[in-house]
Order: structure tokens, then C-alpha cells, then sequence
């Protein structure tokens, strides 16, 4: 199999897509505030889509057979995946490993019970107080209606970046492997994580479900060990 001509053909794909997401938020010039449920669609493939590039990360990688520079001692002048640049503006950084798998599921808690509405008398103005009560219209909640798409466009930026500079990310996850290595702390020391890929769909409904199926199974095939 040619897995240089796989990354690119993968790697157009995933660009083509998250310029449609991109366009979907008017190209980080649109409203202040989006609908839950274009979030959810823009969610429902931009987290696959990252779990697609970091597998494309880790086969270039392999491939290239890229080796970590010796550690130097990190500075604490600029926050974690965050990158200074020009007038202190923050631009964030792909992020390269996947999110720890939870294996347990914490229990919903158990809703109280209203209280039932005191009424002191039924004379007329108890029964009017109480029917004004239950007719009252229900204030909407804002933050069930519309949420800010800042995060959204920071993690689309972040996935643009890292397509259009695969080896210089390839680069980082080498020293990011080599200093979770070397930390005792760090529990997860590699970028893929056991079971199933961030996102994966059993059963594919969209194109980026069958784009992630494919690059996780060249990564998985990238680092299994060689037998022959």
C-alpha cells in the first residue's frame, strides 16, 4: 500500500471538511452566538476529524522514522498549548493525543421532588394567585438556546494548522512522546488510546466516519510490531 499517497488523499479530505465547518460559522466573522443544534453538527464531525489528523500524525511518524532531540528544560512563560504571538495573542495548538478512556459512568442524581405550592385559602384571590402562577409564561434559558462558537473556531483553526504543516506537528509529537516518557506522572505516554478512536461510529453515517475508520487503521497497522 502507497502510505504517502493514503496521508494525502486523507489529508484533502479532512481540509475539504473542515473548510465546510469553517464556512458554516461565516469563516470566524459570523454571529456572536450559534444554535445548540448547529454545534452539535459541527461537533458530530470536527471530533472525528481530529482524531483522523492525529492518526495521520502518527503514521507520518512512523514512516519518516523521526527520532526526539535531546529534553531541555521547558519554560513557564507561556500556558500550556498555548502559543504567544504578536500582541500577546493566544493561537491554540493541536492537540496530539487522544483524551483518556472513561471506563466507568457516573450515576445521573436523582432529581428532588417539587414542593407542592402552598395555598392558604381557596378563597377568589388564592385561586387567582394560583392560576397566574401555573399560567405564567416560562423564561427561556439562554444557554440552552445559542452558545458561543469561540471554542469551536479555536479547535477548527487548530485542526487547519496542523493539516497544512503535518511534518512540523509530527516534530511535536515526537517531543511530547519523549517528555511524557521521561515524566513519571504523565499516565498516558502514547497519542492512541486503547479501544476505539474519538468519534468512531460503528456504523458510518457521514463521509468523516469512513475517513477515520481508515486512518486509524493505517495508525493501528503504522505501530503494530513487526512479526516477519
Amino acid at each position: 500500500m502507497d502510505i504517502p499517497a493514503a496521508i494525502d488523499l486523507n489529508k484533502a479530505l479532512l481540509a475539504r471538511m473542515i473548510a465546510g465547518l469553517f464556512a458554516l460559522l461565516g469563516g470566524g466573522a459570523g454571529p456572536a452566538r450559534i444554535s445548540v443544534e448547529l454545534h452539535r453538527s459541527i461537533v458530530r464531525v470536527l471530533r472525528p476529524a481530529e482524531s483522523a489528523v492525529r492518526r495521520l500524525i502518527v503514521v507520518l511518524v512512523t514512516i519518516t522514522g523521526l527520532k526526539a532531540p535531546p529534553l531541555r528544560a521547558q519554560s513557564r512563560s507561556a500556558p500550556s498549548g498555548l502559543v504567544r504571538k504578536g500582541e500577546f495573542k493566544k493561537r491554540q495548538s493541536f492537540v496530539l493525543f487522544d483524551p483518556r478512556q472513561r471506563f466507568w459512568r457516573t450515576k445521573p442524581r436523582p432529581k428532588a421532588p417539587r414542593a407542592p405550592p402552598r395555598i392558604i385559602s381557596l378563597d377568589e384571590e388564592g385561586l387567582r394567585r394560583l392560576k397566574e402562577s401555573l399560567n405564567a409564561p416560562s423564561v427561556p434559558d439562554k444557554k440552552a438556546e445559542d452558545i458561543s462558537p469561540i471554542n469551536l473556531l479555536r479547535r477548527l483553526e487548530a485542526v487547519i494548522g496542523a493539516l497544512e504543516d503535518l511534518p512540523h506537528q509530527a516534530k511535536r509529537l515526537v517531543r511530547a512522546q519523549a517528555r511524557r516518557q521521561a515524566s513519571p506522572r504523565v499516565i498516558n505516554k502514547t497519542p492512541l488510546r486503547i479501544g476505539r478512536a474519538p468519534g468512531f461510529r460503528v456504523k458510518p453515517r457521514l463521509e468523516i466516519d469512513d475517513v477515520l475508520r481508515e486512518c486509524d487503521w493505517l495508525a493501528r497497522n503504522a505501530l503494530a510490531p513487526d512479526t516477519s
